[in-house]
């Protein structure tokens, strides 16, 4: 239990530190922008108590908001993106029968689980948090294509790094 409590520690400082310091400056022309920091709540244990996961999506969007100035938008994408991983998994775990596994990472759940997963949930997180940022009947094909172009660069992002630190689960 200390084990993962540690790692989840590092991954969340590395995670963070990573966004701030080196992706809050890459961009499309403001139409895609990668948020890694999101891998910290996809990759959270399955048995983690709801109140922890929204405790920690929140602190982790909160934490974020610091850094970008958006007076909570990142802490509420977050929070609902907790939300739907709670849905996922709860629909998807249990028919699978992946119960007794410690977390949804590529390496344990495979790639066509955690592909469907990391893509829903990263959805979820940008479209909150661009419709907040930017409500605008107006300007609604606008948000579109950033959630769109920066779910597939953050997707993409996710990926890369679950495959950098891949491990082949034996059954």
């Amino acid at each position: 239990m200390e084990r993962v409590v540690i790692i989840n520690f590092i991954r969340f400082f590395l995670l963070i530190a990573t966004q701030v310091f080196l992706l809050k400056n890459i961009g499309y022309y403001n139409l895609s922008i990668p948020y890694l920091y999101i891998l910290f709540i996809l990759l959270l244990p399955f048995g983690i108590p709801n109140w922890l996961l929204f405790f920690l999506a929140f602190s982790t969007g909160i934490t974020i908001d610091m850094f970008y100035d958006t007076l909570g938008l990142n802490a509420a994408a977050c929070t609902f993106m907790a939300f739907i991983r709670i849905l996922y998994i709860s629909i998807t775990v249990q028919r699978d029968g992946f119960d007794n596994e410690p977390e949804p990472s590529l390496g344990i759940m495979g790639f066509r689980w955690f592909i469907f997963y990391s893509t829903i949930l990263t959805i979820s997180h940008h479209l909150i948090l661009f419709t907040f940022e930017n409500f605008k009947f107006g300007e609604l094909g606008y948000t579109l294509i950033r959630v769109l172009l920066s779910s597939i660069f953050t997707v993409t992002l996710i990926l890369i790094s679950e495959f950098a630190f891949f491990s082949k689960k034996s059954r």
